[in-house]
């Protein structure tokens, strides 16, 4: 039979505190062997010392406690090892996510390129769009399910794209962080096709565009957001429509997200600019 240790020496042999222990068997997570039914002193078998080790290094992990019961509980090992391995996928999309955020603050300390904007007048055109509300925390999913459906539609009836795709943001989608985007394709005027439910064919109507372009990831599309808007009020009439993108270089073509060149499309009032 294993040794037993107070609950005081069973903290110095895993360095979790007291404090931490008592509320691990609180919770159910890591129960002590044996409670005295007077004193209520807790004792602990050495043989729990690698449990209490694995505790703390997915604690260390910011493993949720109801996630760390399931892998100590686990019925045998390959189930243990997926709840360990789909922690650690969840901590590299966010180690991603903050070392794209790091990279994005790196770039607010050094001066902005000079912005280029470019004014183009676009004539109405026809194009396979999906249609839909969608908040914006969510945007790059949705995104990522549309252009596939766009692109697998047009394949299956032989038709090829009438020019860049892209896609419209409505005013609410920036002022409520949920709001009607249009992704759509361009297309030929007399194109016929078969349409899933989701889709549809509208005409993007004619429009006066300043335009600049953003290269890089989308955790700076502010700062060309920003620029452009700002130069539209100060030089031109901005238009309470919705913001055209272009996506020259996109996700569906390019695996460096660095590479990204999407054209930011500011409606204006018709005429030159100052």
């Amino acid at each position: 039979m294993a040794a037993t240790v107070s609950i005081g020496e069973f903290a110095r042999l895993t360095n979790l505190s007291v404090k931490t222990l008592r509320y691990y068997h609180e919770v159910e997570l890591l129960e002590p062997v044996a409670v005295d039914a007077g004193s209520g002193y807790r004792r602990y078998s050495v043989n729990q010392v690698g449990q209490a080790q694995l505790i703390r290094r997915l604690r260390g992990l910011d493993m949720p406690l109801p996630e760390i019961k399931a892998v100590l509980t686990a019925s045998d090992t390959e189930s243990r090892d997926a709840a360990l391995r789909a922690h650690l996928e969840r901590m590299e999309v966010e180690l991603r996510r903050t070392q794209s955020v790091v990279a994005s603050l790196r770039s607010l300390l050094t001066p902005a390129a000079p912005l280029t904007v470019e004014y183009r007048s676009v004539a109405a055109f026809p194009a396979l769009a999906y249609v839909d509300s969608v908040r914006s925390d969510g945007i790059g999913d949705w995104c990522a399910a549309a252009y596939p459906l766009l692109h697998e539609t047009l394949a299956a009836a032989h038709i090829a794209p009438a020019g860049v795709e892209g896609a419209t943001y409505s005013m609410e989608f920036f002022e409520n962080d949920e709001g009607e985007v249009v992704a759509f394709v361009p297309i030929q005027a007399d194109a016929r096709m078969a349409l899933p439910s989701e889709l549809s064919i509208i005409e993007l109507p004619a429009r006066r565009f300043a335009i600049a372009v953003h290269s890089g990831p989308f955790d700076d599309f502010d700062r060309t957001y920003g620029a452009l808007g700002s130069h539209v009020a100060e030089y031109d009439t901005s238009l309470a429509e919705p913001i055209r993108e272009l996506y020259v270089l996109g996700p569906g073509e390019i695996e460096d997200p660095n590479a990204y060149r999407t054209e930011v499309c500011w409606p204006i009032e018709q005429g030159e600019p100052q």
